[in-house]
């Protein structure tokens, strides 16, 4: 699982470079999210902007990464093509995600500074 963590300001940027978050990967984005995100930012953006498929093993290893983080640090989720975006919406995720349309659009929300 390719993914690669970039602190910018506050916030740390974990962008997934592979294609899928399916059930082939999911335990893996979860370590490596886990890997990932030992950084002590209080809010991390999960940049999917390369994701074209996400299943139902891929939706959970993204809602198990965000209980990872504990109650005080946040998962904010942006740049999602619109087949990714579908899945959260069907599910009904994007009332438990703030989604961004960007990352820049992500790193401007103040909400949680």
């Amino acid at each position: 699982m390719h993914m690669t963590a970039t602190e910018i300001g506050p916030a740390l940027v974990v962008a997934v470079g592979d294609r899928r978050i399916d059930a082939a990967v999911a335990v893996r984005f979860k370590d490596k999210m886990l890997e990932l995100t030992k950084h002590p930012a209080d809010r991390v953006i999960l940049d999917l902007g390369n994701v074209d498929f996400l299943d139902s093993s891929g939706l959970g290893a993204v809602v198990g990464s965000m209980k990872q983080l504990g109650r005080t640090r946040h998962l904010d989720l942006a740049a999602m093509t619109p087949t990714v975006e579908k899945v959260f919406r069907i599910t009904r995720m994007d009332r438990v995600f703030r989604i961004f349309p960007t990352v820049d659009a992500a790193l401007e929300d103040k909400a949680d500074a």
